[in-house]
């Protein structure tokens, strides 16, 4: 695929070059508590206007109805982006209406527009190609150039990911080529030992990932919600820990896989309960309790890994050479349960290993809790893209940028 320097190359100064980012932040009303997304956005958008490019900008946030929904609004963002690359950013209130042209037509060279959530069009997610396709059309209409840079949406079929790129001169971004060579070392030539952590509340959600994974990597580190249908399926009791019944067949079958490839499966052996989920608004102490993995009362929840599993995990992360890791191993914004999510990232951080943070509620989590970005490896701005690849699945928006 062609890179976005290639495109500069070429000459960008006085053209409009749409730039489909992924600037999926998460809001509290008006305010972004998060803005690594916008952050990681702002290197292409920086080259493109330092090289004269009229700069379009273009995202969508949350999951709108095909229709206008001020809570899913990206004004914010425009103004958090403006702050970020010391400039105003101009704001169109609408994706592809008389508000996107005439404020995309009044774009001096070297300027920023941010087009309204594309998903208030309901073209850019419609599953018929027609739609989709005309949406795409529409904004086509706004640009010389196309610059895909937002990885977190490359695995939707989506008319600004897909479609767009077929109609307009193309390139890939400066975001998209670091998240592509940095998967590429997770599934070719990969160092090891190799250690996947994976958490978060659903099994249903990694299935594919640890289908692939199981051929590759050396131990998988289990936690979070989807740990307890693992701890269930090796017939442990769980109480009344978040669990996936449906799923425990096929739990049952990647257990028996990867003993017989050798894979070492890594589960909790004690975990922090409680009798209720915690208040996440109020931190209001929880009273938690320590008890055995295979053993969790049936009043009790489990909601984070306990001080054995953290020393475990640890040491299991200590001689790794290679890390990946997606999805907390606990209920992390809450104080009493961000141990075992602290553990995973600091044994990240002590071990040599080349560490990857894939994305979505991991890289929160980094953030949250008080890591410093730039002591991991990699923190990926894609959780579900991230994982597509690493199951070996064509991504569509990666697709469409290639030649």
């Amino acid at each position: 695929m062609k890179t976005i320097d290639e495109l500069v190359g070429e000459g960008v100064s006085g053209k409009r070059v749409f730039v489909r980012a992924d600037l999926n932040v998460p809001l509290d009303g008006d305010t972004i508590t998060d803005d690594g997304r916008i952050r990681a956005a702002v290197p292409t958008i920086r080259k493109l206007t330092e090289s004269g490019a009229r700069v379009v900008v273009a995202s969508h946030l949350g999951r709108p109805k095909g229709a206008p929904d001020p809570q899913f609004s990206l004004a914010p963002v425009a103004a958090r982006l403006g702050e970020l690359l010391g400039t105003r950013v101009a704001f169109a209130t609408d994706t592809v209406g008389d508000s996107a042209k005439a404020t995309v037509g009044g774009t001096a060279d070297g300027g920023v527009t941010l087009l309204e959530n594309l998903r208030f069009n309901p073209g850019e997610t419609s599953k018929d190609d027609a739609e989709r396709g005309a949406f795409a059309d529409e904004l086509a209409g706004l640009a010389d150039a196309y610059v895909g840079d937002g990885f977190g949406a490359v695995h939707r079929k989506h008319a600004s990911v897909y479609d767009l790129p077929a109609r307009l001169p193309h390139a890939a971004g400066y975001l998209i080529a670091t998240e592509v060579g940095v998967l590429r070392k997770l599934t070719q030539d990969v160092e090891r030992p190799y250690a996947v952590v994976l958490g978060g509340a659903k099994v249903s959600d990694k299935l594919g990932v640890i289908d692939h994974l199981l051929g590759k990597a050396d131990r998988l580190l289990i936690g979070g919600g989807m740990a307890y249908t693992f701890l269930k399926a090796q017939g442990y009791e769980v109480g009344r820990s978040l669990l996936q019944e449906d799923q425990i067949p096929a739990v049952k079958g990647y257990l028996q896989r990867a003993e017989e490839l050798g894979v070492e499966f890594v589960l909790p052996v004690d975990v922090l309960a409680a009798a209720e989920f915690p208040d996440l608004k109020t931190k209001a102490p929880a009273d938690p309790e320590v008890v055995a993995a295979d053993a969790i009362p049936a009043g009790l929840e489990g909601l984070d890994i306990g001080p054995e599993s953290r020393k475990l995990y640890a040491a299991k992360l200590a001689d790794a050479a290679t890390v990946f890791w997606n999805g907390p191993m606990g209920v992390f914004e809450h104080p009493d349960f961000a141990e075992g999510t602290k553990a995973v990232a600091q044994g990240l951080l002590d071990s040599p290993a080349f560490t990857v943070v894939g994305g979505g509620d991991s890289a929160a989590a980094v953030r949250q809790l008080g890591f410093d970005e730039n002591a991991f490896g990699h923190i990926s701005t894609g959780g579900g893209a991230s994982l597509e690849y690493l199951e070996g699945k064509t991504l569509p928006g990666l697709a469409a940028l290639e030649d």
